[in-house]
């Protein structure tokens, strides 16, 4: 019998899509609502609690939930939660709504109306309070923290009904994989223990390594991809899925691995994020998270291995899915193959080091990419779509 982790605090998912016989006729009720435009965090987070990925939240937190996942990551409840999820927006906006209203939560961008809200709740936060204790910085170069000071003054707080999930669906059509879709094939394929694999990189040789190493000790991988607004620069979805697929079906044993994708923004606030990935992980049905050096991380705000450290730091009862932790990984030249620093002896002449950036840096400046480093079937994917860049761009 096939036994999974159970979702977080919950019985069951949480999924906050209304059914589709419902969604047509409270769209015309939204029509006639005050409407709120949501910015491409917001949005990704009315996806995240659509599909139940937040599970158990209802919706965007109130101040009690707030304050208490900034300074101990626990809801108002005693429910472990790392980072808030909130719905900031302007005080002139706050202002012409009323507590018990009802409002429309539509993307800024496209203006789709994507949830109504009944708003339960309006409060001022400090928005130096909430990027010390979850970034462990107010510096504005972090992406997180910027967009923290960047925000409205006043957090919008209540119950959410979805309408949509976007483009999502129709754009990766076997890659959206919903928490409960995730349990279902998990129960198919006779897994009870398996590993998530975080990433919004194609898999370089490293990669490869990590997932292979969570292969060994699991039922099997579950390569799970950032589908949402990632940094200036990064490798579009589309292309990655297609490098990362080019890598599982010649280089992994077949049954192995399930690549999917889900509609997150990265915060890049490193171990607190780590923790909200393995908690997103918990509601899939994953045992384990892969959490490798500097995960969720961005510059040189954290420390290679502080997302191991804050796993150790977690009272009992705060996650059943566990940290599957995996020191630096490198190619050995001695070795003849890929390492890590509690498997090779040998010193550091001897390692090729490898990262998403310094690939990324190779594929713009058109330069070889050692066998070493990426596999050939990854790179001829990725140099098709940074030939098409250049092109396009008259270079």
């Amino acid at each position: 019998m096939v036994l999974l982790v159970p979702p977080h605090n919950s019985e069951t998912v949480k999924s906050l899509l209304l059914p589709e016989k419902e969604r047509a006729e409270e769209l015309k009720r939204a029509e006639g609502l005050k409407k709120v435009p949501l910015d491409s965090r917001a949005v990704s987070d009315v996806f995240m609690l659509a599909m139940g990925a937040y599970t158990p939240l209802e919706g965007f937190m109130g101040e009690r939930d707030w304050r208490g996942s900034c300074q101990d990551m626990k809801l108002a409840d005693g429910t472990f939660w790392p980072i808030p999820i909130t719905l900031p927006v302007e005080e002139e906006i706050a202002d012409g709504i009323q507590v018990g209203e009802n409002i429309a939560l539509a993307d800024a961008q496209s203006e789709e109306i994507l949830a109504i809200m009944r708003v339960s709740e309006k409060y001022k936060i400090d928005k130096n309070t909430e990027a010390e204790q979850v970034y462990r910085t107010r510096d504005p170069s972090h992406p997180g923290v910027a967009k923290v000071l960047e925000q409205g003054s006043v957090n919008l707080a209540g119950s959410v009904s979805v309408l949509s999930e976007g483009e999502y669906p129709s754009l990766y059509p076997e890659l959206y994989i919903r928490p409960t879709e995730a349990r279902a094939l998990f129960t198919k394929y006779g897994w009870s223990r398996i590993a998530a694999f975080q990433t919004r990189n194609p898999m370089h040789r490293s990669h490869e390594h990590l997932a292979k190493i969570a292969a060994e000790v699991t039922d099997g991988v579950f390569i799970h991809q950032v589908l949402g607004k990632l940094k200036e620069g990064d490798i579009p979805a589309e292309v990655r899925t297609r490098a990362i697929q080019a890598m599982i079906d010649n280089y992994f044993r077949k049954g192995t691995v399930i690549q999917a994708g889900y509609p997150i923004e990265m915060r890049y606030a490193g171990p607190k994020e780590a923790l909200l990935h393995a908690l997103i992980r918990q509601n899939f049905g994953c045992s384990h998270l892969v959490v490798g050096r500097d995960h969720a991380g961005v510059g040189d705000y954290y420390g290679p291995f502080d997302a191991h450290h804050i796993f150790d730091e977690l009272w009992d009862g705060a996650l059943v899915t566990r940290p599957l932790k995996i020191d630096i990984t490198f190619y050995c030249k001695k070795c003849s193959g890929m390492a890590t620093a509690k498997t090779c002896p040998h010193g550091q002449e001897h390692h090729i080091s490898i990262s998403g950036t310094q690939q990324r840096e190779m594929l713009e400046n058109n330069a070889e990419i050692p066998p070493e480093f990426s596999r050939p079937e990854v790179v001829e994917v990725l140099k098709e779509y940074y030939a098409a860049q250049l092109e396009s761009s008259g270079s």
